[in-house]
C-alpha cells in the first residue's frame, strides 16, 4: 500500500492521519475535506466559541509544528468511489487514486423542510454555521431553539448567558430520553426552568412563518412562539450520499466491523459517518462522540494497513459531556440497556448528582452532573468490566 486517501478533514480525518504515521505509514498521503478550513474542534461551537470567549485560531486541532507530510485538497466535496479503479471522484472533477481508503464524511446536520431561504433559520454544525449564529445572537432578541437534545440544550444555555430570551421546543414528551432514559433526562433538562428558559415538551413543529425572515414558529397543536431567530437542532444524517453505487454497504452510515472494516476491501469508516458492530451489544450502531472519533481510527488504521480483519478489542464505553448553565454534565456507556438508574450521590434538586445505570445488577452506564472525580472513577470501572 503506498496510496492512502483519507476522505474528511475533521476530527476523526485527522486522528485517522496521524494514526497512519504513527502506525509506521510511510506512503502518499491525501486528506480530502469539503469545508475550506483546517481541522478544527467541534465541541465549542455551541458553548464558547458561541458565546464570544473562544477565537477561532484556538479551535485548531493541529499544533504549529505539525507536520504529517499529507496533501490537503481543502473546499473539495468527494462525488464518488470508484473501487475497482481505486480512484475518489471530487466534485470538481479531478480523481485521486489511491490503494487505501478512510472515510471518515462525518454527518450533516438534519433541516427542517420549508424552512430554506429563510433569513434567521439556522443549524450549527460547522465554524461557518457557528460564525452566522454568532453574529445573529449578538443582536438579542427571542430565539426558539427546535430540539432539546444536547446541542439545542448547549445553544440554549449560551444564548441566556448573552441576555437572549429563549424557548426550547421538544417534540418528545422527556428531552434527552433517548440517551439518557427518562429519569434523569428529565432531571437534566429541568436545567432550562431552573434558569427561566421556556421549555415545550410532547409537541411538534408545523413550520415557521415569515415572509423573507422568520417571525415565528408555528407548533402543531396550533399554538405560536414568536421568534427572531430560530436553531434547528433535530440531529444529523451521516454523509454518504457519495458511496451509493460504489458496492459499499450502507445502513445509516458506512456499515462496518468492529475493526473498522467496510465491505470493500482496502476501505474502512471512522467517525460520525462509521455504523460500527458493537461486540457488546451484539448489534451496529453508529455513536457521533468527540472521543470515539478521536479513538476508533487506531483500530480502523491498523485493519487498513494489514490488509484484513484485526482484533480491534473491546473498544472503551462511549463517552461524551456537555456544558450548561454553568453546570458540566458527563455520561459513559448505553443508558438504553439499563433496567434500572440509582442516584449514588449528590442531590437531583441540586443538579449536582452521580447517577449509575445497570442492566440485572451490573453497571452498563454512569451519569455525572457537576461530579467529575467520582464520574471519572466510575467510567474507569466501566471499561474494565467492559475489557
Amino acid at each position: 500500500m503506498r496510496s492512502v486517501a483519507v476522505v474528511g478533514a475533521s476530527l476523526a480525518g485527522l486522528s485517522a492521519a496521524r494514526s497512519l504515521r504513527k502506525q509506521g505509514y510511510d506512503g502518499r498521503l491525501v486528506v480530502i475535506g469539503d469545508e475550506l478550513h483546517r481541522p478544527y474542534d467541534r465541541p465549542p461551537l455551541s458553548k464558547e466559541f458561541l458565546a464570544g470567549t473562544l477565537g477561532e485560531a484556538e479551535l485548531a486541532l493541529e499544533a504549529d509544528d505539525e507536520d504529517l507530510g499529507a496533501e490537503w485538497l481543502l473546499g473539495v466535496r468527494a462525488a464518488g468511489l470508484d473501487h475497482a479503479r481505486r480512484v475518489v471522484r471530487l466534485a470538481d472533477g479531478q480523481e485521486v487514486r489511491a490503494d487505501g481508503v478512510v472515510i471518515a464524511t462525518g454527518a450533516v446536520a438534519r433541516t427542517l423542510p420549508g424552512s430554506e431561504g429563510l433569513a434567521g433559520v439556522h443549524t450549527l454544525r460547522t465554524l461557518d454555521d457557528a460564525r452566522a449564529l454568532r453574529d445573529e445572537l449578538a443582536r438579542g432578541g427571542r430565539l426558539v431553539v427546535i430540539g432539546g437534545g444536547f446541542i439545542g440544550a448547549e445553544v440554549a444555555s449560551t444564548a441566556y448567558a448573552l441576555g437572549l430570551d429563549v424557548t426550547v421546543v421538544e417534540a418528545a414528551p422527556t428531552p434527552l430520553a433517548g440517551p439518557l432514559g427518562e429519569t434523569m433526562g428529565a432531571i437534566v433538562s429541568a436545567l432550562h426552568a431552573d434558569h427561566g428558559v421556556r421549555l415545550e415538551c410532547g409537541v411538534g413543529v408545523k413550520g415557521l412563518s415569515g415572509e423573507t425572515r422568520v417571525d415565528a414558529v408555528l407548533l402543531e397543536d396550533g399554538r405560536t412562539v414568536p421568534a427572531d431567530i430560530v436553531v434547528v437542532g433535530v440531529g444529523a444524517r451521516p454523509c454518504v450520499e457519495w458511496l451509493e453505487g460504489s458496492g459499499i454497504a450502507l445502513d445509516d452510515g458506512v456499515k462496518c466491523g468492529a475493526d473498522g472494516r467496510t465491505s470493500l476491501a482496502g476501505v474502512v469508516a471512522v467517525g460520525d459517518c462509521a455504523n460500527w458492530y458493537d461486540p457488546r451489544a451484539g448489534y451496529h450502531r453508529r455513536v457521533e462522540h468527540w472521543t470515539g472519533a478521536r479513538e476508533r481510527p487506531d483500530a480502523a488504521v491498523a485493519t487498513l494497513l494489514a490488509g484484513g480483519a484485526v482484533e480491534p478489542g473491546v473498544p472503551r464505553p462511549p463517552y461524551f459531556w456537555s456544558d450548561q448553565y454553568g453546570v458540566k454534565i458527563q455520561f459513559a456507556g448505553h443508558a438504553a440497556g439499563a433496567d434500572s438508574v440509582t442516584i449514588e450521590a449528590g442531590a437531583a434538586d441540586d443538579r449536582d448528582v452521580l447517577a449509575v445505570y445497570r442492566l440485572a445488577g451490573n453497571p452498563v452506564a454512569v451519569l455525572g452532573m457537576n461530579q467529575p472525580r467520582l464520574f471519572t472513577r466510575w467510567r474507569k470501572q466501566l471499561a474494565a468490566t467492559a475489557s
